[in-house]
């Protein structure tokens, strides 16, 4: 489990900000994870906003809400750049879904933490074709802290970190959940796609 390192302590000449990303395959708790380290943000009494992409829809208009029905209040956003200017003055900046942002997701990252701010984004690191999704590699790369969560193959039980879409569609986005993919193990993976 992901312990916080001492960040962000009030009445300190100099905040120190940082990059933290989540990430793995579908159904592995990385908003959970998220989550679980926003809400402990709020404990420790720190400003903390919230953003998703406007395009995911799939569980609640505007809330992050994980596949175990956890939630956090949050702002759906159309472009990476209107998270810079509707962060404010806030300590902890969290991102869901970040793998449906475009490269300009990074940029925005790093500006944040100049500022100060603890960011924390989650997001797919593969596609389901198990290439690298959008900007996941470059977050990863300028990240602090990089926390790869598993989940169990549907197959045969092991830990996943491959997302398998179940249809023959070839589109690269595709909303969906438990209908649409299952977490796979490597060898799962790439046995059902030949």
């Amino acid at each position: 489990m992901f312990i916080e390192p001492s960040v962000n302590r009030k009445n300190t000449p100099f905040q120190k900000g940082q990059i933290e990303v989540i990430c793995g395959s579908m159904f592995s708790g990385k908003t959970e994870e998220l989550i679980r380290r926003l809400n402990r943000a709020k404990i420790a009494r720190q400003k903390v906003e919230i953003f998703k992409p406007s395009v995911d829809k799939r569980y609640h208009e505007e809330d992050v809400v994980s596949h175990n029905d956890t939630s956090i209040r949050s702002t759906p956003v159309n472009f990476a750049e209107d998270i810079l200017l509707l962060s404010g003055n806030c300590d902890v900046v969290g991102i869901d879904e970040v793998q449906f942002f475009d490269e300009q997701i990074v940029s925005v990252a790093q500006k944040l933490a100049n500022q100060g701010k603890r960011v924390i984004l989650a997001g797919l690191d593969m596609d389901f074709e198990g290439k690298p999704f959008g900007p996941m590699p470059k977050l990863m790369a300028v990240a602090e802290y990089v926390t790869k969560v598993h989940a169990i193959c549907m197959k045969c039980g092991d830990l996943a970190a491959f997302s398998f879409r179940l249809s023959d569609s070839k589109q690269k986005v595709m909303l969906g959940e438990k209908d649409s993919y299952e977490a796979r193990c490597r060898k799962c993976f790439y046995e059902d796609k030949r």
